[in-house]
C-alpha cells in the first residue's frame, strides 16, 4: 500500500475550504472522497474537480447524522479498503462571529453549534478510525480557528481579545482539546492527529471582510493531511506554526 495512492475523505467541501483542500489534494494526486450535505451541490463540485483532471468521488454525509456516518463508512471499506487521510472541515457558526455573549447566547444555539461543530466530528473519526488503522500513514486534521485559543482569548494584548463568540469558540475549544487526547490514544501507531487554524478566510463564513483568500486558507489543513513520519502530532498550526492552546 505504500506505492498505492493516498485516500482523503474531506467533509463540508462543496465549497469554501473544503472545496479548495480537495482541489489541492487532488492536484497532488490524491483520490479525494468530497462529502457534503447538499447531493446536488456536492456532485457538482466533484464533477468539477473531475474535469479539472481529478480522482474525486462525491459522498453524501450529513455529519450530524448517524446513518450517514455509517454509510460513509461502509463506502470507503467498499471502494478503498482503507482510509490514509480524514479531514474534519465541516462547520457552522449558529450566531454572527464576535456577537456571542455568554449572558444571552442561547441553549439552542450552543447545542446546534457543538453538533456540527464537536460531536459530529468526534463521533465521524470514531467511526472510520478502523479505516485510519489500515493505513501506512494515516492523517486526521481537525479544522478549528484561532478563535478556539483559551491562551489567546485569556491575553488582553492578543488580536482576538476582544473577539469573542461563546458556541463557536468554545466548540473549537473542545474540538482541540479531542486533537490533544486522540494524538495522545494514537501516539505509539502511524496515525498522526493536528488542528488547523486556516487563517481569517474570504468564506461564507469569515465575509469579504476577511484578508486571506481561499487558496491560502486552504494550505495548512493540505500540509497536514501531508505530513511526513517525522511531522509532528497532537498540535495547533498555522501554516507551520504552532499555536497555543
Amino acid at each position: 500500500m505504500a506505492n498505492a495512492k493516498k485516500i482523503a475523505l474531506i467533509t463540508g467541501a462543496n465549497k469554501g475550504l473544503g472545496f479548495e483542500m480537495a482541489r489541492q489534494l487532488g492536484k497532488q494526486g490524491v483520490i479525494v472522497v468530497l462529502a457534503a450535505r447538499d447531493r446536488q451541490k456536492g456532485e457538482e463540485a466533484a464533477a468539477k474537480l473531475r474535469d479539472e483532471g481529478m480522482d474525486v468521488h462525491f459522498l453524501k454525509l450529513d455529519v450530524t447524522d448517524k446513518n450517514d456516518r455509517a454509510a460513509a463508512a461502509a463506502f470507503l471499506e467498499k471502494q478503498f479498503g482503507h482510509l490514509d487521510i480524514l479531514i474534519n472541515n465541516a462547520g457552522i457558526s449558529a450566531e454572527p462571529l464576535g456577537s456571542g455573549k455568554p449572558s444571552t447566547t442561547t441553549d439552542e444555539t450552543i447545542h446546534r453549534t457543538f453538533e456540527t461543530n464537536f460531536f459530529a466530528p468526534v463521533a465521524l473519526t470514531q467511526a472510520l478510525l478502523p479505516l485510519l488503522k489500515k493505513s501506512d500513514a494515516g492523517r486526521i486534521v481537525n479544522m478549528s480557528s484561532i478563535l478556539g485559543s483559551l491562551t489567546l482569548h485569556a491575553d488582553p494584548k492578543s488580536p482576538i481579545y476582544d473577539f469573542k463568540s461563546l458556541s463557536y469558540d468554545a466548540s473549537k475549544a473542545a474540538l482541540n482539546s479531542f486533537t490533544i487526547h486522540l494524538a495522545h490514544e494514537l501516539k505509539d501507531t502511524n496515525i498522526k492527529v493536528n488542528s488547523a487554524h486556516p487563517g481569517w478566510v474570504k468564506t461564507d463564513m469569515g465575509t469579504d471582510a476577511a484578508p486571506m483568500e481561499i487558496p491560502e486558507g486552504a494550505k495548512t489543513g493540505v500540509q497536514l493531511a501531508l505530513l511526513t513520519d517525522d511531522g509532528p502530532t497532537g498540535g495547533y498550526f498555522h501554516l507551520g506554526k504552532t499555536l497555543p492552546w
